[in-house]
Protein backbone atom coordinates (compact mmCIF):
# COMPACT_ATOMS: atom_id res chain seq x y z
CA UNK A 1 0.00 0.00 0.00
CA UNK A 2 1.49 4.22 -0.81
CA UNK A 3 1.89 6.24 1.94
CA UNK A 4 1.75 9.50 1.44
CA UNK A 5 3.58 12.24 1.41
CA UNK A 6 3.70 12.84 5.33
CA UNK A 7 4.04 9.31 6.30
CA UNK A 8 7.57 8.66 3.96
CA UNK A 9 8.93 11.92 5.27
CA UNK A 10 8.34 10.62 8.80
CA UNK A 11 9.96 7.17 7.84
CA UNK A 12 13.24 8.86 6.35
CA UNK A 13 13.93 10.27 9.72
CA UNK A 14 16.18 8.72 11.66
CA UNK A 15 15.36 9.75 15.40
CA UNK A 16 13.67 13.07 17.23
CA UNK A 17 17.07 12.76 19.10
CA UNK A 18 19.70 13.35 16.04
CA UNK A 19 17.59 15.54 13.69
CA UNK A 20 18.75 18.82 13.27
CA UNK A 21 15.24 21.36 13.15
CA UNK A 22 16.07 22.93 9.76
CA UNK A 23 16.38 19.54 8.43
CA UNK A 24 13.04 18.08 9.50
CA UNK A 25 11.26 21.38 8.58
CA UNK A 26 13.11 22.19 5.49
CA UNK A 27 16.39 19.97 3.69
CA UNK A 28 14.30 16.65 4.13
CA UNK A 29 10.30 17.64 2.79
CA UNK A 30 12.61 19.01 -0.24
CA UNK A 31 14.69 16.38 -0.51
CA UNK A 32 11.94 14.16 -0.69
CA UNK A 33 9.66 16.18 -3.10
CA UNK A 34 12.89 15.92 -5.24
CA UNK A 35 13.05 12.58 -4.70
CA UNK A 36 9.59 11.57 -5.62
CA UNK A 37 9.75 14.07 -9.08
CA UNK A 38 13.21 11.58 -9.84
CA UNK A 39 11.59 8.67 -9.24
CA UNK A 40 8.51 9.17 -11.88
CA UNK A 41 11.53 10.01 -14.02
CA UNK A 42 13.73 7.08 -13.37
CA UNK A 43 16.40 8.96 -12.45
CA UNK A 44 19.35 6.60 -10.61
CA UNK A 45 20.63 7.95 -7.41
CA UNK A 46 24.25 8.29 -8.12
CA UNK A 47 23.22 10.65 -11.12
CA UNK A 48 21.60 12.78 -8.19
CA UNK A 49 25.04 12.47 -6.66
CA UNK A 50 26.86 13.18 -9.27
CA UNK A 51 24.90 16.39 -9.93
CA UNK A 52 25.72 17.30 -5.98
CA UNK A 53 29.31 17.30 -6.84
CA UNK A 54 28.95 19.92 -9.49
CA UNK A 55 26.91 22.13 -7.82
CA UNK A 56 28.89 21.71 -4.63
CA UNK A 57 31.84 22.53 -7.34
CA UNK A 58 30.48 25.38 -8.81
CA UNK A 59 29.06 26.69 -5.28
CA UNK A 60 33.24 26.46 -4.37
CA UNK A 61 33.67 28.63 -7.41
CA UNK A 62 31.40 31.51 -6.63
CA UNK A 63 32.36 32.13 -3.62
CA UNK A 64 35.44 33.30 -5.02
CA UNK A 65 34.57 36.37 -6.05
CA UNK A 66 33.46 39.42 -3.44
CA UNK A 67 30.17 40.75 -4.98
CA UNK A 68 26.95 39.94 -3.96
CA UNK A 69 25.10 38.40 -6.74
CA UNK A 70 28.11 35.68 -7.22
CA UNK A 71 28.06 34.78 -3.33
CA UNK A 72 24.03 34.71 -3.77
CA UNK A 73 24.43 32.46 -6.88
CA UNK A 74 27.08 30.42 -4.42
CA UNK A 75 24.59 29.72 -1.98
CA UNK A 76 21.49 28.64 -4.00
CA UNK A 77 24.29 26.17 -5.87
CA UNK A 78 25.33 24.98 -2.51
CA UNK A 79 21.49 25.19 -1.00
CA UNK A 80 20.62 22.67 -4.12
CA UNK A 81 23.61 20.15 -3.45
CA UNK A 82 22.71 19.94 -0.38
CA UNK A 83 19.13 19.33 -1.18
CA UNK A 84 20.37 16.61 -3.80
CA UNK A 85 22.49 14.84 -0.96
CA UNK A 86 19.29 14.46 0.86
CA UNK A 87 17.26 13.48 -2.39
CA UNK A 88 20.03 10.40 -3.18
CA UNK A 89 19.59 8.65 0.12
CA UNK A 90 16.08 9.45 0.73
CA UNK A 91 15.41 7.90 -3.65
CA UNK A 92 18.22 4.91 -3.10
CA UNK A 93 15.26 4.04 0.00
CA UNK A 94 12.49 4.41 -2.21
CA UNK A 95 13.53 2.52 -4.87
CA UNK A 96 15.69 0.19 -3.53
CA UNK A 97 18.43 0.96 -5.65
CA UNK A 98 21.51 1.38 -2.93
CA UNK A 99 25.17 0.58 -4.33
CA UNK A 100 28.92 0.53 -3.25
CA UNK A 101 29.47 2.91 -5.85
CA UNK A 102 26.32 5.24 -4.26
CA UNK A 103 27.82 4.90 -0.95
CA UNK A 104 31.45 6.01 -2.02
CA UNK A 105 30.02 9.00 -4.12
CA UNK A 106 27.65 10.19 -1.02
CA UNK A 107 30.73 10.34 0.92
CA UNK A 108 32.87 11.64 -1.40
CA UNK A 109 30.94 14.67 -2.50
CA UNK A 110 30.60 16.97 0.63
CA UNK A 111 34.16 16.67 0.88
CA UNK A 112 34.41 17.99 -2.67
CA UNK A 113 31.99 21.13 -2.15
CA UNK A 114 34.22 21.87 0.76
CA UNK A 115 37.56 21.30 -0.65
CA UNK A 116 36.32 23.79 -3.39
CA UNK A 117 34.92 26.17 -0.95
CA UNK A 118 38.23 26.41 1.83
CA UNK A 119 40.20 26.69 -1.55
CA UNK A 120 37.77 29.63 -2.90
CA UNK A 121 37.99 31.03 0.05
CA UNK A 122 42.35 30.70 0.40
CA UNK A 123 42.23 32.17 -3.44
CA UNK A 124 39.71 35.55 -2.13
CA UNK A 125 42.07 36.01 0.54
CA UNK A 126 45.28 35.91 -1.41
CA UNK A 127 45.10 40.03 -2.47
CA UNK A 128 43.19 41.48 0.31
CA UNK A 129 44.63 42.89 3.51
CA UNK A 130 44.84 41.39 6.53
CA UNK A 131 42.56 43.07 8.79
CA UNK A 132 44.22 46.01 11.07
CA UNK A 133 47.27 45.47 9.46
CA UNK A 134 49.10 46.46 5.83
CA UNK A 135 50.00 42.84 5.08
CA UNK A 136 48.14 40.79 2.32
CA UNK A 137 46.66 37.35 3.47
CA UNK A 138 48.74 35.37 0.37
CA UNK A 139 50.27 32.13 1.56
CA UNK A 140 49.02 32.58 4.99
CA UNK A 141 45.02 32.32 3.84
CA UNK A 142 46.14 28.91 1.92
CA UNK A 143 47.89 27.86 5.43
CA UNK A 144 44.39 29.51 7.50
CA UNK A 145 41.80 27.53 5.27
CA UNK A 146 44.49 23.90 5.24
CA UNK A 147 44.43 24.18 8.78
CA UNK A 148 40.52 24.59 8.70
CA UNK A 149 39.69 21.92 6.24
CA UNK A 150 42.08 19.29 7.18
CA UNK A 151 43.06 19.86 10.82
CA UNK A 152 39.68 20.98 12.51
CA UNK A 153 37.30 20.27 9.66
CA UNK A 154 37.29 17.00 8.94
CA UNK A 155 38.24 15.15 12.41
CA UNK A 156 35.24 17.44 13.30
CA UNK A 157 32.22 16.17 11.44
CA UNK A 158 33.82 12.39 11.29
CA UNK A 159 33.68 12.26 15.32
CA UNK A 160 30.11 14.19 14.81
CA UNK A 161 28.97 11.16 12.65
CA UNK A 162 30.56 8.90 14.77
CA UNK A 163 28.51 10.26 17.82
CA UNK A 164 25.09 10.04 16.61
CA UNK A 165 25.46 6.67 14.82
CA UNK A 166 26.33 5.66 19.17
CA UNK A 167 23.46 7.36 19.90
CA UNK A 168 21.33 5.79 17.34
CA UNK A 169 22.60 2.47 18.12
CA UNK A 170 21.71 2.14 22.02
CA UNK A 171 17.93 4.17 21.32
CA UNK A 172 16.78 1.89 18.31
CA UNK A 173 19.42 -0.87 17.97
CA UNK A 174 22.15 -1.98 15.16
CA UNK A 175 18.95 -1.94 12.69
CA UNK A 176 18.61 1.30 13.10
CA UNK A 177 22.21 2.75 13.45
CA UNK A 178 24.85 2.87 10.78
CA UNK A 179 27.73 1.95 13.50
CA UNK A 180 30.53 0.41 11.80
CA UNK A 181 34.09 -1.23 12.88
CA UNK A 182 37.46 -0.95 11.72
CA UNK A 183 38.21 -4.57 12.02
CA UNK A 184 35.02 -5.85 10.08
CA UNK A 185 35.66 -3.69 7.48
CA UNK A 186 38.88 -4.58 7.05
CA UNK A 187 37.84 -8.15 7.16
CA UNK A 188 35.41 -7.89 3.99
CA UNK A 189 38.60 -5.33 2.25
CA UNK A 190 40.75 -8.55 2.77
CA UNK A 191 38.52 -11.25 1.34
CA UNK A 192 37.73 -9.21 -1.92
CA UNK A 193 39.25 -11.09 -4.70
CA UNK A 194 43.05 -9.33 -5.91
CA UNK A 195 41.60 -8.54 -9.29
CA UNK A 196 38.51 -6.86 -10.29
CA UNK A 197 35.72 -5.48 -7.29
CA UNK A 198 38.01 -1.81 -8.38
CA UNK A 199 35.31 0.13 -6.36
CA UNK A 200 34.90 -2.38 -3.35
CA UNK A 201 38.50 -2.36 -2.94
CA UNK A 202 39.09 1.71 -2.52
CA UNK A 203 35.43 1.94 -0.53
CA UNK A 204 36.75 -0.80 2.36
CA UNK A 205 39.83 0.16 2.40
CA UNK A 206 39.12 3.85 3.04
CA UNK A 207 36.21 3.18 5.27
CA UNK A 208 37.98 0.71 7.58
CA UNK A 209 40.91 3.59 7.89
CA UNK A 210 38.10 5.99 8.34
CA UNK A 211 36.25 4.06 10.95
CA UNK A 212 40.03 3.38 12.95
CA UNK A 213 40.64 7.02 13.03
CA UNK A 214 37.10 7.11 14.84
CA UNK A 215 38.14 4.64 17.33
CA UNK A 216 41.78 6.28 18.24
CA UNK A 217 39.65 9.12 19.55
CA UNK A 218 37.32 7.32 21.90
CA UNK A 219 39.85 4.71 24.03
CA UNK A 220 36.87 5.14 26.84
CA UNK A 221 33.91 4.08 24.31
CA UNK A 222 35.99 1.64 22.78
CA UNK A 223 36.54 -0.15 26.08
CA UNK A 224 32.90 -0.21 27.31
CA UNK A 225 31.70 -1.19 23.42
CA UNK A 226 34.19 -4.00 23.43
CA UNK A 227 32.76 -5.30 27.21
CA UNK A 228 29.17 -4.73 26.04
CA UNK A 229 30.08 -7.25 22.92
CA UNK A 230 31.73 -10.12 25.42
CA UNK A 231 28.85 -9.17 27.67
CA UNK A 232 25.86 -9.70 25.01
CA UNK A 233 24.98 -11.21 21.76
CA UNK A 234 23.62 -8.20 20.93
CA UNK A 235 22.23 -4.76 21.85
CA UNK A 236 19.09 -5.60 21.60
CA UNK A 237 19.90 -7.99 24.85
CA UNK A 238 21.69 -5.41 26.64
CA UNK A 239 19.52 -4.36 30.14
CA UNK A 240 17.04 -1.82 29.30
CA UNK A 241 18.51 0.63 31.84
CA UNK A 242 21.96 0.24 30.43
CA UNK A 243 20.71 1.92 27.10
CA UNK A 244 18.14 4.82 29.10
CA UNK A 245 21.18 5.33 31.19
CA UNK A 246 23.77 5.82 28.07
CA UNK A 247 20.80 8.12 25.90
CA UNK A 248 20.42 10.42 28.92
CA UNK A 249 24.21 10.63 28.88
CA UNK A 250 24.65 11.08 24.96
CA UNK A 251 21.16 13.29 24.38
CA UNK A 252 22.37 16.50 25.65
CA UNK A 253 25.73 16.08 23.65
CA UNK A 254 23.87 15.64 19.85
CA UNK A 255 23.19 19.99 19.58
CA UNK A 256 26.96 19.82 19.51
CA UNK A 257 26.74 16.58 16.99
CA UNK A 258 24.54 18.93 14.95
CA UNK A 259 26.10 22.12 15.07
CA UNK A 260 29.62 20.51 14.05
CA UNK A 261 27.97 18.91 10.28
CA UNK A 262 26.69 20.88 7.59
CA UNK A 263 24.34 23.53 8.51
CA UNK A 264 26.09 25.54 10.87
CA UNK A 265 29.03 26.03 8.61
CA UNK A 266 27.36 26.18 5.40
CA UNK A 267 24.80 29.17 7.32
CA UNK A 268 28.36 30.35 8.18
CA UNK A 269 29.64 30.52 5.00
CA UNK A 270 26.72 32.33 3.89
CA UNK A 271 26.96 35.26 6.17
CA UNK A 272 30.80 35.65 6.39
CA UNK A 273 30.93 35.67 2.40
CA UNK A 274 27.76 38.41 1.96
CA UNK A 275 29.39 40.36 4.64
CA UNK A 276 32.88 40.26 2.34
CA UNK A 277 34.87 39.06 6.02
CA UNK A 278 35.20 35.34 4.38
CA UNK A 279 38.28 34.96 6.80
CA UNK A 280 35.76 34.31 9.83
CA UNK A 281 35.02 31.55 8.64
CA UNK A 282 37.94 29.54 8.98
CA UNK A 283 38.63 31.29 12.09
CA UNK A 284 35.36 30.28 13.71
CA UNK A 285 36.51 26.73 12.60
CA UNK A 286 39.53 26.78 14.32
CA UNK A 287 38.75 28.64 17.14
CA UNK A 288 34.38 28.10 18.48
CA UNK A 289 33.87 24.81 16.44
CA UNK A 290 37.80 22.89 18.17
CA UNK A 291 36.28 23.90 21.33
CA UNK A 292 32.78 22.47 20.85
CA UNK A 293 34.31 19.32 18.93
CA UNK A 294 37.13 18.83 22.23
CA UNK A 295 33.69 19.74 24.98
CA UNK A 296 31.82 17.03 22.96
CA UNK A 297 34.65 14.38 22.86
CA UNK A 298 35.65 14.79 26.70
CA UNK A 299 31.89 14.53 27.78
CA UNK A 300 31.08 11.32 25.52
CA UNK A 301 34.75 9.87 27.11
CA UNK A 302 33.18 10.64 30.90
CA UNK A 303 30.18 9.10 30.08
CA UNK A 304 31.86 6.04 28.52
CA UNK A 305 34.33 6.02 31.67
CA UNK A 306 31.24 5.88 33.96
CA UNK A 307 28.77 3.49 32.79
CA UNK A 308 32.07 1.35 32.16
CA UNK A 309 32.37 1.55 36.19
CA UNK A 310 28.72 0.24 36.88
CA UNK A 311 28.21 -2.22 33.95
CA UNK A 312 31.09 -3.46 32.99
Amino acid sequence: MKRNFKELLHASFKSEDTEEWLDVHFTRPVGLAFALFWERLHVHPNAITVMSIFLGLGAGYMFYFTDVWHNVAGIALLMLANFCDSTDGQLARLTGQKTLVGRVLDGFSGDLWFFAIYLAIALRLWPQLIPFTSVHWGPLGILLCAVAGFLCHSPQSSLADYYRQIHLYFLLGKKGSELDDSASQRAIYDSLPRKGAFWAHKFYYNYANYCRSQERRTPAFQQFYKCLRARYQSVEDMPRQLRDDFRRGSLPLMKYANLLTFNSRAILIYVTCLLNVPYVYPLVEIVVFTAMYRYMRSRHEQLCLGLSHRYC
